[in-house]
């Protein structure tokens, strides 16, 4: 158990008995009011953000993940199939796992599974990924003293913006 005030980005916490990921932190202590902690979570089971203020003081139990380095294989259908790089036994994720992470991901690329109690809850990509561009439309000629942008597609499917 850790105090509110402790919490970081990035932790991992127990919240309504679902495991959720805290993305922004913020302390608060409004006028002659009592000190709070504003989070803003991500469930690892649903995908769904919310946001919930503790007390400063509150008690916030941490959630304690074990992470395994896992290969992404291939995909079929909505099943998506990654191995362990250390025993070699394989595991298939849902898309609800994944959320919009599978448009970075090409087959043999490593990453890293979040488990609660033996279950996959999330995942860590790594933090830059190596993607080809595969199509994208001719830029406007002559405009080249604005900061315009075209849409690429990458072999994943993912639609960025880039320069002409």
């Amino acid at each position: 158990m850790i105090q509110a005030s402790s919490l970081r980005s990035g932790m991992c916490i127990l919240h309504e008995g679902e495991v959720s990921r805290v993305m922004t932190v913020t302390h608060r202590t409004p006028g002659n009011l009592r000190a709070f902690v504003q989070v803003r979570m991500r469930n690892l089971k649903t995908g769904n953000s919310f946001e919930h203020r503790f007390s400063s003081t509150e008690a916030v139990e941490r959630a304690i993940l074990d992470t395994v380095p896992m290969e992404y294989l291939y995909s079929d259908g909505d099943s998506h199939h990654f191995m362990n790089t250390v025993n070699y036994e394989q595991i298939t994720l849902s898309d609800e796992v994944l959320g919009g992470s599978l448009e970075y991901m090409l087959p043999n690329t490593t990453l890293k599974v979040d488990f609660y109690d033996g279950t996959p809850v999330g995942i860590e990509l790594p933090q830059t990924v190596v993607l080809a561009v595969v199509e994208t439309e001719p830029g406007l000629r002559g405009a080249t003293a604005s900061s315009s942008y075209k849409p690429a597609k990458m072999e994943t499917g993912l639609i960025v913006q880039v320069p002409p």
